[in-house]
């Protein structure tokens, strides 16, 4: 057995480090009111991946039964995005719609508006 020198052995993200990484979807859930917010960057880490699954299929759940009262549409995309941290080709998808969201409404991540479509 020989011992590996620490410069060479991987190193691992630190658990409190949100799965995501991606910038626009921290200034999507920063927007969400305080104690959901709290809930959903919980819900990124990488150590919450068994809480995170049932979390993402019942939220889609909740939002396709959004005529009901409590629940509403708002539930949809917010569990397709906890899905696509561990569902590959939800990833795809989800990045197309921040996508979206940075070049059509860049205020919703904190951006200023292109000078163009200032009043």
């Amino acid at each position: 057995m020989s011992a590996v020198p620490d410069e060479q052995t991987p190193r691992r993200e630190p658990a409190s480090e949100p799965a995501a990484g991606d910038p626009r979807l921290e200034a999507l859930v920063g927007k969400l009111p305080p104690r959901l917010a709290d809930t959903t960057a919980y819900l990124l880490k990488p150590s919450s991946r068994w809480v995170r699954l049932p979390a993402g299929v019942l939220l889609i759940f909740g939002g396709v039964l959004s005529f009901l009262p409590l629940l509403g549409v708002w539930m949809l995309p917010l569990g397709v995005a906890l899905l696509a941290e561990d569902v590959p080709g939800l990833r795809a998808q989800r990045s197309k719609v921040l996508d979206w969201i940075e070049r059509r409404k860049p205020h919703w991540l904190g951006a200023d508006p292109p000078a163009g479509d200032r009043p």
